[in-house]
């Protein structure tokens, strides 16, 4: 059920606009009559949507990899609009290359970006949430926080990270009046492979067996031989759905092909969970008296 009696009056915070879903999903906001605030490493990037929308776009300049700016950004937005009520964590990038191919300095970087930088943002954001006793959170995952190709395990564990982040945090603020969403895409016709995607340049070849399929894949589709069936703009008016409802989803997997990949990936867990039991319930002490106290775990 869409809340549409507060819509019109949200200001959403958007990193990473200058393309791909953080562009698409500002500028259906801005169509719908929201309040965005459009941030990017360049905001000269995003002022043709400050150019039409004057009264309701700001542009921000925001590295998520430098706390300052994040601070700066947040406090500017407050400034100019009152309050953030959406703030989507969409700045990011992928890292191709084999586990042992990648670089320290280019893992670290990774994470930097994909995992500390929404961290910062979180912790910049949330006391304004907290004080106002509102507010949404969208973190972008991906469909690769489920399913993991060979090639793809440094980019893929930041999605672990954030999927692990998110998943606590909705807990965290639940009493609090605000809602967490971790979006998770498939495939979709943005400028990530050809904008957003490091190759390591380190290729060892006995995992090209393991990895050169992946490399072949995003080789076809930077040349255009493979197009991605994902509508960006289509899954910027399913965030927007999510975030009406007045009972959101705690994940919104988007595209037919992350629904695929994500429920043959929990058949295979539950197969394997099934496959080990009995070795798995093996491992208590003897003594073990079964009861129904209930125990705290981490889980």
């Amino acid at each position: 059920m869409v809340n549409s009696s507060v819509s019109k009056a949200r200001v959403w915070f958007i990193t990473g606009c200058s393309s791909g879903f953080g562009r698409a999903l500002a500028e259906t906001v801005l169509e719908r009559g929201e309040t965005v605030v459009l941030t990017a490493r360049n905001p000269q990037q995003v002022e043709d949507l400050t150019a039409r929308f004057p009264a309701r776009a700001l542009a921000v300049r925001l590295d998520v990899t430098k706390p300052e700016e994040v601070r700066e950004a947040v406090k500017e937005a407050i400034a100019h609009f009152g309050r953030i009520d959406v703030l989507v964590n969409n700045a990011g990038y992928g890292t191709l290359g084999a586990i042992e191919e990648v670089s320290d300095q280019a893992v670290r970087r990774q994470f930097e970006t994909n995992v500390f930088g929404v961290l910062e943002m979180l912790r910049v954001v949330l006391p304004h949430m907290r004080q106002q006793r509102s507010g949404h959170i969208l973190n972008i995952s991906s469909e690769a926080a489920f399913v993991v190709g060979a090639g793809a395990g440094i980019y893929c564990s930041t999605k672990f990270a954030l999927e692990g982040i998110s998943e606590a945090l909705a807990k965290e603020v639940a009493p609090l009046g605000i809602k967490v969403i971790i979006v998770e895409p498939g495939s979709f016709r943005t400028d990530f492979v050809t904008r957003s995607l490091v190759v390591c340049d380190t290729q060892i070849e006995d995992y090209q067996a393991a990895t050169g399929q992946l490399r072949q894949i995003v080789r076809d589709v930077q040349d255009m031989k493979i197009k991605e069936q994902g509508d960006p703009n289509k899954a910027a008016l399913a965030m927007i759905q999510a975030v009406d409802s007045e009972k959101p989803p705690l994940r919104l997997a988007l595209g037919e092909d992350a629904i695929n990949g994500i429920n043959t990936k929990l058949e295979s867990l539950k197969a394997e969970l099934d496959a080990w039991k009995e070795v798995s319930v093996s491992t208590k002490f003897e003594e073990v008296v079964e009861d129904k106290t209930q125990v705290a775990t981490l889980g």
